[in-house]
């Protein structure tokens, strides 16, 4: 489904609309959220505040420092900015570990090892949305502005539930609603070199530093940023232990990696960290890592692998490479400037010490296959590729079991490797104090070299004299490439909230037009001397000099919008046809709108600027016209893309008669 204009209905469709948009809001808001985001963001705003005092405080005593020659009191300023400096570090500790995200969302299965990294949600502030579009709507529309109260009360109500969406498939269909209402925002009110004249206040998702914009595509940037940071949430809940979960948690992650990505492509002067392309890229790369490290979890279900099955070993032990290969192209990221002083450090610990655990994971499965693989009576059907020393079925079979023997030291070597890397994860978990809290990762990575130390003790004879030759690095390959997928914003229908406006197409901050009418045309012997074409509005496609309609003062290329007092922006070709032949000798009466040149102003007198007084009511629109083609504002930011503006399309109706 894609986002529509909404046609005119019945009254009563309009409220049930309204009860069914208020029903949806709700079921998309967890209410609960609020309370604890404003307190986390309140101890944020409060640390901030306190860093600030001592940076003013260091400044002063750094100027103090040297300007003075006293030794006394350079000894006494040089003590309190010892003091000044410790406190500065204990509050960047506690600011850092409030914004390490690593173990908010646990996953919703006990029997999953290692956690993942979701991303928590930018906040922002209420905004006042009356103000604005009041002006916009009575001074460039010419509408009565407070007719249109229930409408900016409406949207002011969806943006509100989009502050704290439910981690779930609810919560993405609200905060798309609210993205794809501000596309109709930005199609209708925007112009192409202005704004709304709103200030729009985000917060940075891990540092909480307040940053501010005017411009709508700031508002639908950090909306599309949420977007892809709820799918993060939504991946690390699931339950992996099952092919369905490890599947949803794959679409999640590459869901998040594509919206970080269409972020990255389409905004480029963000004022906040975390939007901009270093850390987007970033995020997109992590994504992918973790979607690929799922489908590495997806190869042991529904049952682990046995130890002797051969090409099951050797796939795992590829896939583990691949995983371990992302992650170490997410850490040399993590560690480039601006990104390696902007990431926490409790996530660039945990990317590290996936990297060596899922390394130490390949060389533990190639272990596995060369040394509880197939007896050496059987040979093995092909080279296999990414792997070194393995038997092939055009050996003769004389050699088999001097090279089962060598396989053996192979496998143990691999095992060494295994073992080296599991210990080094250790160390690195140990090293990160927000890691040490993480339960299951710890167990995971003793589990891990438990189960290599025991398979080693099997291997290491009393009259093995000899070491194995160093273990050579397994080739990553993957049977499965995550993909990266941009957000289907077109599954959630919504309606333009500001339809009774009019047509994208004509009304809108980005064209100015005048109002001509009311024009009372009476029907000839060659009917009203006009052609028309096109719907929603319908175009006056020609006019027939010296008939009827010309001496009326009708022009081509006008837009009929009132028929006898009926407003028809709405309406359909053929029902404004039928409209006029169902008119008398006494003629009809319509009102016209004219598109001006984008320097020309409006101008005053019979033609006048806008549509004031058009319409008086919102049951004054003919609510029984059937639904307009769709007219879908902007896919995706529209940030610098001008509207293309130009006559309806469509095939001229001949003038009608009765």
């Amino acid at each position: 489904m894609i986002p529509e204009e909404r046609p005119d209905g019945p009254g009563a469709g309009e409220e049930s609309a309204r009860l069914q948009a208020a029903s949806s809001v709700r079921k998309g808001c967890d209410p609960l959220a609020q309370t604890q985001c404003s307190r986390q963001q309140s101890r944020r705003t409060r640390i901030h505040q306190q860093i600030n005092k001592e940076l003013r405080m260091r400044t002063g005593a750094e100027n103090l420092y040297r300007a003075t020659s006293n030794a006394q009191v350079r000894e006494t300023v040089a003590l309190e900015l010892s003091y000044v400096n410790s406190s500065l570090q204990l509050l960047k500790e506690e600011l850092q570990e409030l914004n390490s995200s690593v173990d908010v969302d646990p996953p919703e299965s006990e029997g999953v090892p290692v956690p993942m990294i979701p991303l928590g949600l930018k906040e922002t502030r209420e905004l006042d949305w009356a103000t604005p579009l009041k002006e916009l709507i009575s001074g460039h529309f010419g509408e009565d502005s407070t007719s249109y109260e229930a409408e900016i009360g409406e949207l002011e109500d969806l943006r509100q539930a989009m502050r704290t969406p439910s981690r779930s498939e609810a919560g993405l269909e609200l905060l798309t609603a609210y993205y794809n209402q501000l596309c109709f925002l930005d199609a209708r009110f925007v112009a192409p070199a202005g704004n709304l004249g709103l200030l729009f206040h985000w917060y940075d998702s891990l540092t909480g530093v307040p940053a501010e914009q005017q411009s709508l595509a700031f508002e639908k940037g950090s909306v599309l940023f949420n977007i892809g940071a709820l799918h993060t949430q939504i991946g690390a809940r699931q339950d992996r232990s099952c092919l369905e979960g490890t599947s949803r948690a794959v679409e999640a992650f590459q869901r998040a990696a594509g919206a970080f990505s269409l972020l990255r492509e389409n905004f480029s002067h963000a004022p906040s960290l975390d939007m901009k392309p270093a850390s987007l890229s970033m995020l997109e790369q992590l994504m992918t890592a973790q979607a690929q490290e799922c489908v590495f979890e997806s190869l042991s279900l529904p049952a682990p692998v046995a130890p002797d099955d051969f090409p099951a070993q050797l796939r795992l032990a590829q896939e583990a490479a691949q995983v371990a290969a992302e992650y170490q192209l997410v850490h040399q990221t993590m560690a480039q400037l601006p990104v390696r002083d902007y990431v926490p450090f409790p996530w660039t610990s945990l990317v590290r010490v996936k990297a060596e655990y899922f390394q130490a994971l390949a060389h533990y499965h190639t272990a596995m296959a060369l040394c509880d693989g197939p007896s050496a009576e059987v040979a093995f059907p092909g080279p296999q590729q990414g792997f070194r020393g393995l038997p092939t079925a055009s050996e003769p079979q004389d050699t088999l079991p001097h090279r089962r023997e060598e396989h053996r030291k192979l496998g143990k070597a691999h095992l060494k490797r295994a073992i080296l890397g599991q210990e080094e994860a250790l160390r690195l978990h140990a090293v990160c104090r927000a890691l040490r809290r993480v339960d299951l990762l710890q167990s995971a990575l003793t589990q891990a070299l438990q189960r290599s130390l025991a398979k080693y003790s099997e291997l290491d004879l009393e009259d093995d004299f000899f070491e194995a030759t160093e273990a050579p690095d397994i080739q990553p390959k993957t049977h499965q490439r995550p993909e990266v997928r941009a957000p289907s914003f077109s599954r959630v229908k919504v309606a333009d909230i500001f339809h009774r406006l009019g047509p994208l197409s004509v009304f809108s901050a980005k064209n100015s037009w005048r109002l001509v009418g009311p024009i009372h045309v009476t029907r000839g012997e060659d009917g009203f001397g006009f052609t028309l074409r096109g719907d929603s509005p319908v175009l006056i496609a020609a006019v027939i000099p010296g008939g009827r309609a010309a001496t009326a003062g009708l022009q081509e290329g006008d837009y009929i919008v009132s028929v006898n007092g009926q407003p028809c922006k709405w309406w359909k070709h053929a029902e404004v046809v039928a409209q006029l032949k169902g008119v008398g000798d006494e003629g009809v009466t319509l009102q016209v709108v004219t598109l001006l040149p984008s320097t020309q102003l409006p101008c005053t007198g019979d033609r006048q600027p806008a549509l004031g007084g058009l319409v008086r009511s919102p049951k004054a629109y003919g609510w029984e016209i059937a639904t307009p083609a769709p007219a879908g504002p902007r896919p995706l930011l529209g940030w610098g893309r001008k509207a293309k503006r130009g006559k309806s399309r469509g095939r001229p109706s001949p003038d009608p008669r009765p």
